[in-house]
């Protein structure tokens, strides 16, 4: 998977502070990170900071001081190693070379003791003089790292020494109200379908995805709008004993999704908590799917058949802020069925969808979910009486530096039920039948709010939260005599 290159940012409460610059080209990972000496609470500038996907190169980081209402401007840390058992992190300057253009934010005039590109860090009084990359107090916001692959968002408690690498610090989980303070934030950014890791799970998998430059990836000849992911699919499932040949059943379609992340931060509100958040996951989907065959599995149980597993880690750029979201997808066929019914049965269909989190002061944290989804029914042909329910669909988690907040299975689905001695298709309803036949498309939008979302700094959730089943169903075609 294409490693993500970040902004990186450190805001230091009571520091002096230099312009430092980088070359746009370096691949460092980035750090933001604030002194608590007086809390991001203090903070009363309530800048609405810009969301948008982070940059594809990392230019100069960025840095100032929360209690001095200075703007954020750039600076040079980096997070150059971290071991989540102990909860160590060694910080350091990123590498340097060639020019960089000045901060884009103001910033005061260098300090006559700080030398050009060195970090303005005021130390803390417990950490030796040479320890000037990090001071307890300090909270760090980084992007994936050696050790810290889902970003890292930490408060450091302690400074333990200078090594080879740079200052080696002891940590603690931290919070993102204490970078965001009272800014506002809110953004939907669309995830590069490049940038997903996907585990083939099935043998007939196949991947597509296309991005501008003409850089495409898939079978030849497949088309896919920029900015989805296409996976196609096929497999067989089991038949009713004693089933014959000719019944043998299978499933294959193809599931498009273009996924977004939206993220909102609502500044400071009563007590410690922020005044709102939100975070979830959003997007188009388009899937087509056919069932054919005599599919036999337990209706009480349906058979459920993951086809891929996809994961990726999009860093926002929350103003001056890396933040890191971790999204995974898994996508999976699913039937039941009575193993009597023989369908012959395709379905297409286009739609959007959305779930997460949002949180206010008054009403805490409450789901949201929703989906619009139409269906055309390209070929549909029943016979004999039973019942088949056919669908692709996606399970979705989404959480923030590790954590996940966010739980959410997207199930589009095929059903179709005869009864009676029916031998009927969509073009000849009724044609050789002694009973009824129904064709359905449906969609279930279900999942959970989880504790982790308390990374915003809302109080910690005492239990899961259901988002709530959404279910919708429509008639595609049928037939009665």
């Amino acid at each position: 998977m294409p490693a993500f290159a970040v902004t990186a940012l450190l805001l230091a409460t009571g520091c002096s502070s230099s312009q430092h610059q980088t070359s746009a080209g370096d691949r460092a990972q980035g750090t933001a990170r604030v002194s608590d000496d007086t809390t991001a609470a203090a903070r009363v500038d309530g800048r609405a900071l810009a969301v948008a996907a982070a940059p594809a190169a990392t230019s100069a980081t960025a840095a100032g001081s929360a209690g001095s209402n200075r703007p954020a401007h750039r600076t040079t840390l980096t997070v150059s190693s971290y071991d989540s058992k102990t909860r160590r992190a060694v910080i350091s300057k990123a590498g340097s070379g060639g020019s960089a253009s000045p901060t884009a934010s103001p910033v005061p005039p260098a300090s006559p003791t700080a030398s050009p590109g060195s970090p303005t860090v005021s130390p803390s009084p417990s950490a030796p003089a040479s320890a000037r990359q990090a001071a307890v107090g300090d909270v760090i916001a980084s992007a994936p790292a050696p050790g810290a692959p889902d970003g890292l968002l930490a408060k450091v408690t302690k400074v333990i020494g200078e090594t080879g690498e740079g200052t080696e610090v002891q940590t603690e989980p931290a919070t993102l109200d204490a970078l965001l303070g009272d800014d506002t934030a809110k953004g939907t950014v669309p995830v590069d379908p490049a940038a997903f890791d996907v585990d083939k799970l099935l043998p007939d998998v196949k991947v597509s995805w296309s991005k501008s430059g003409d850089v495409h990836v898939g079978p030849e000849g497949a088309t896919v709008p920029l900015g989805s992911l296409r996976l196609d699919v096929s497999a067989e499932v089991p038949t009713a004993e004693g089933a014959p040949a000719s019944a043998a059943a299978s499933v294959s379609g193809f599931v498009q999704v273009a996924p977004q992340v939206d993220f909102a931060y609502g500044g400071e509100g009563s007590g410690s908590a922020p005044g709102s958040a939100y975070l979830g996951v959003s997007g188009d989907w388009n899937s087509g799917w056919a069932v054919k065959g005599r599919a036999a599995a337990a209706t009480a149980t349906p058979l459920r058949i993951p086809f891929a597993k996809l994961h990726a880690d999009p860093v926002l750029q929350v103003g001056p802020v890396p933040v890191v979201v971790n999204l995974d997808l898994t996508c999976y066929l699913q039937i039941s069925g009575d193993g009597r019914i023989t369908v012959d049965v395709e379905q297409s269909l286009k739609g959007d969808f959305k779930a997460g989190g949002t949180f206010g002061t008054a009403q805490g944290w409450t789901p949201v979910s929703s989906s619009d989804m139409t269906s055309t029914p390209v070929r549909s042909s029943v016979t004999t009486a039973g019942s088949v329910k056919a669908g692709l669909g996606a399970e979705a988690s989404v959480g923030l530096y590790g954590a996940v907040g966010v739980t959410a299975d997207l199930a589009p689905y095929l059903r179709g039920e005869a009864t009676g001695t029916v031998t009927a298709t969509s073009a000849t309803p009724g044609a050789d039948a002694q009973g009824a036949w129904n064709l359905y498309g449906g969609v279930d939008l279900s999942g959970t709010l989880r504790l982790q979302l308390s990374v915003f700094g809302t109080p910690v959730l005492q239990r899961s939260i259901p988002l709530g089943a959404l279910h919708r169903e429509w008639k595609l075609a049928g037939g009665t005599l």
